[in-house]
């Protein structure tokens, strides 16, 4: 049994292709499905199931692409509902892949109808299990996510009910020496405290993770619910794309309207811009958004998906035509690339430019300006930077920023510097006549 994980940083989302004597199992694949069609190549191996160990909420999958173009047969919980061709596979069921028996065992918490896939090689004995959204390195997947999941909805302590009891009892048959493979790494939204480590096995998961340690429901209940991140707006939307099956992912990402080396524009819907800030701040359309796209350490898609509604237009400026693929990929890998108007490159007409601020000034008068947190009310209520901030999230700020005082000048700022451009343009973008400064990675002067 070959298995290759594949990690795409931005979204710290982990898959999984698993090969045995030219046959290859696909486990919860990415939007783009082109590197598992090359590892199957490499391998000369015919891709025959992808597993679906739940329908996902922070980004799209290729399941029903890679059964169109492969013929590869989905797997997953009749629970789910899936409306794609499908094989169900439920708690018991098990199927044969060359030297491999895939077994299904029903491990519901994060979402009712998760499934975890167990993998034995019946040649080597090695054993693994493809958790999903369940069981995480150091933690376990949030419960809270159904509730405002589409049209899939559960509510958050019933699940969190659940996740104690397949906790408890849907590992104890497996050995200490069963790897285990999450769905999910260090920095996604799906849970609170996850490792960076992105593979670990049962037994030092039941010495280190906090979810497998003795304690009562109400003790286990009480943990998970608390401090879990925001949940972005696009989230739902994915549940619901991912029962149904998204479009082709070639097609969707080539089929958008271009405007190059724009001089003028009258927008009518927002407008996103992934430059770095300092191109920014000397030049935008009046009323962009400052997303920025500079590496895969910048979660533009996670930020859109946070700031722009499912089903809402908007249009994406670049810093070059030459990041278009790029940056439309990673759009939509959260299903929002069929939402963009146009892609845009600006031209040598000076739009608009930020106000200068005064660094100097703020840090010995920061009474003299309105202070605006942008980080979430976890990160706030933990370390606050300064006394008389007010904390308006980023993910809210649309919606809040009109109840913010424009008697004195408006600083904002975030954790390192990165939310903070977005949040001082949104911020511009609803009260334009205010004077608003991006505290930007001078916030690391006050840590």
């Amino acid at each position: 049994m070959t298995i290759k994980q594949y990690n795409d940083k931005p979204l710290s989302h982990l898959s999984y292709a698993i090969v045995s004597n030219g046959k290859m199992a696909i486990v919860d694949p990415a939007r783009n499905p082109q590197p598992y069609y090359e590892f199957a190549e490499e391998n000369k191996a015919k891709i025959v199931a992808v597993f679906e160990s739940h329908p996902h909420a922070d980004f799209v999958s290729s399941h029903l692409q890679i059964h169109k173009e492969t013929g590869a047969t989905i797997f997953v919980s009749q629970l789910v509902g899936a409306d794609y061709p499908h094989k169900a596979f439920d708690e018991g069921d098990e199927i044969k892949m060359e030297e491999i028996t895939f077994k299904c065992i029903h491990t519901p918490g994060h979402s009712p109808d998760g499934i975890t896939i167990h993998a034995v090689d019946d040649a080597t004995t090695k054993e693994a299990i493809f958790t999903g959204d369940t069981l995480f390195i150091g933690d376990v997947g949030r419960p809270d996510l159904r509730e405002k999941a589409g049209n899939m909805t559960a509510k958050r302590k019933e699940l969190a009910q659940a996740m104690y009891k397949t906790m408890t009892t849907k590992f104890n048959h497996l050995s200490d020496n069963v790897w285990v493979y999450p769905a999910h790494g260090a920095g996604s939204l799906c849970g609170k405290n996850m490792s960076d480590d992105t593979t670990s096995t049962l037994g030092n998961e039941r010495i280190g993770n906090w979810a497998f340690q003795e304690q009562t429901e109400e003790e286990f209940v009480e943990e998970i619910l608390e401090g879990q991140p925001f949940i972005p707006s696009y989230f739902g939307h994915n549940v619901d794309i991912n029962k149904t099956g998204a479009d082709n992912f070639k097609t969707s990402v080539s089929d958008i309207p271009v405007q190059l080396t724009v001089e003028s524009f009258d927008a009518d819907a927002p407008i996103i811009d992934t430059r770095p800030q300092e191109a920014f701040k000397a030049n935008h359309i009046s009323g962009s958004i400052n997303i920025m796209a500079r590496s895969e350490k910048d979660k533009v898609e996670t930020w859109i998906g946070a700031i722009i509604q499912p089903e809402e237009k908007f249009y994406v400026v670049l810093e070059s035509i030459s990041d278009y693929n790029e940056i439309v990929s990673r759009i939509a890998k959260i299903g929002y690339e069929s939402q963009i108007k146009a892609v845009l490159t600006l031209g040598q007409t000076q739009f608009k430019s930020s106000d200068n601020f005064d660094y100097t000034d703020f840090k010995q008068n920061p009474d003299h300006y309105t202070i605006i947190d942008i980080r979430n009310v976890s990160e706030f209520e933990d370390s606050k930077k300064f006394d008389s901030a007010i904390n308006r999230p980023l993910n809210e700020l649309r919606e809040t920023a009109n109840g913010i005082p424009t008697d004195k000048p408006i600083l904002v700022h975030c954790a390192g510097g990165y939310r903070s451009a977005a949040g001082s343009s949104i911020i511009k973008r609803i009260l334009p006549e205010a004077k608003v400064y991006d505290l930007s990675e001078k916030i690391n002067d006050f840590n």
